[in-house]
């Protein structure tokens, strides 16, 4: 496992073409709405609909915004092929035609990527018709929630490294597809690399990766006998002495012994992938600063989660390779968020279902901090609505313009601006906020300027 050197740019995502229309990744129930609304003429009203949560999984602290700029070329690359319209023979014809000549021409609005959000943030913003909105419901939840649930996982792994590199190496737990987007938001999250090639070429993600145990079992003597050292000397050869090797395919003392003999104290890392890896950590860096080899860095693997990351503070790990865990959410595969109607012709609407209340009305958000930068609030008032702000605190305004009239807007989209800014947004949360144990969220939601909701 090699280091990940930081790019000085990565891909803007919404520069890779999506040469599949989106349309049918969609549940057949939005489709049956838009049939049934273009012939009771509700079709065409004007309306607001949100994407949110109404409570972070797992009682965590925080949650990260990812997969906004893929969400935004999803909606541009809405459009029903002829094929899709054929199969879906429940359609009415009006229907049909509709779709055959559908494009969203509405507005959007909403958090930048790599943004932090909590219960009720009003994460997007759709405008339009209802016709042309509903139907985009499954898409944006889909990506929202697959790729937020790993950004938050990744957030909470890179606060337990303390500073140490995180590669992400989960392809062969998850979706191929699944696997390049993971990738992505883990990135956004502040992990170093990606073992996916498809994802460091989509997204210029630096990539990192060496040898696995089946290269060092392919190397047998003529008996047969496994021959651990000729497997580091071919590696070496290949990859120079700045390779990883990871050493514990059998005894790892050994392991450690053997590439130090054949690489010499220049070795750039070795990786252990199973065992205590705080007891073996301390063994191996012991091992290699008696033969002298102080710069050759411990990387550990092994079903690694936040907790396991953390339990390791204080221990030689200089690095860490994560799969399993970061591209299943560790523990929470969805982030929660949900995309209701909020708003019919400018009139609030809300559900008034037991454990699921709503304020209705379309909304914008500010993050309200002290003097020193702390973040006290999330503040969250009507659009277009003039709020009284308190004078000793400052604001930053979190919803921006993201589409108009169905175009993308220019924006924040690179994903290094997006690392950067979760990384910046992070800071600004209390000590209690960082907590890796469930709790109270970093900081409190507050509506401002909205009646009560309904129970």
């Amino acid at each position: 496992m090699n280091d990940a050197p930081t790019p000085s740019s990565v891909s803007d995502a919404r520069t890779q073409t999506c040469h599949e229309s989106t349309a049918f990744l969609t549940d057949m129930y939005e489709l049956t709405m838009l049939d049934a609304a273009l012939q009771d003429g509700t079709a065409h009203r004007a309306c607001a609909f949100e994407v949110f949560t109404r409570r972070l999984p797992a009682e965590r602290r925080y949650g990260v915004v990812a997969g906004t700029a893929r969400v935004i070329d999803a909606i541009s690359h809405f459009r029903f092929t002829d094929e899709q319209i054929d199969n879906a023979e429940f359609l009415s014809d009006v229907a049909k035609d509709y779709l055959r000549n559908y494009s969203f021409t509405g507005d959007v609005d909403g958090y930048r990527e790599g943004d932090l959000y909590f219960p009720y943030s009003p994460i997007l913003t759709v405008r339009g018709t209802f016709a042309e909105c509903v139907i985009l419901e499954t898409v944006i939840l889909s990506i929202f929630n697959s790729d937020s649930a790993v950004a938050s996982a990744a957030s909470r792994m890179v606060l337990a490294a303390d500073g140490r590199p995180i590669i992400e190496m989960g392809s062969r737990r998850t979706h191929e597809q699944s696997a390049v987007t993971s990738a992505r938001a883990t990135y956004i999250a502040g992990f170093d690399a990606t073992s996916n090639m498809e994802a460091s070429l989509r997204y210029g993600i630096p990539a990192s990766g060496t040898a696995a145990h089946a290269w060092t079992l392919l190397h047998v003597d003529e008996d047969g006998v496994p021959d651990e050292k000729a497997a580091f000397k071919a590696q070496i050869e290949a990859a120079g002495v700045g390779t990883t090797l990871l050493v514990d395919t059998f005894d790892i003392t050994k392991g450690v012994e053997n590439a130090l003999e054949v690489a010499g104290t220049e070795l750039g890392a070795v990786r252990i992938d199973s065992g205590d890896l705080g007891i073996m950590s301390r063994r191996v860096r012991a091992q290699l600063d008696e033969a002298g080899a102080f710069n050759t860095r411990i990387i550990v693997s092994s079903d690694l989660d936040e907790f396991a990351i953390a339990g390791l503070r204080g221990d030689p790990v200089d690095g860490f390779g994560v799969g399993t865990s970061v591209v299943t959410g560790s523990g929470a595969p969805t982030a929660g968020l949900v995309y209701k109607l909020v708003e019919v012709e400018g009139h609030p609407v809300s559900k008034r279902s037991s454990g699921k209340r709503t304020y209705g009305g379309a909304k914008t958000a500010a993050r309200a901090y002290r003097a020193s930068g702390v973040a006290v609030s999330e503040v969250i008032s009507p659009a277009g609505a003039e709020i009284e702000r308190k004078a000793h605190l400052d604001y930053r305004e979190l919803t921006v313009p993201m589409i108009r009239e169905g175009q993308p807007v220019d924006g924040p989209f690179d994903l290094n601006d997006a690392r950067e800014l979760h990384r910046e947004a992070r800071t600004t949360l209390p000590w209690e906020g960082l907590a890796l144990s469930k709790g109270d969220v970093a900081i409190p939601t507050q509506f401002v300027g909205f009646p009560e909701p309904a129970e």
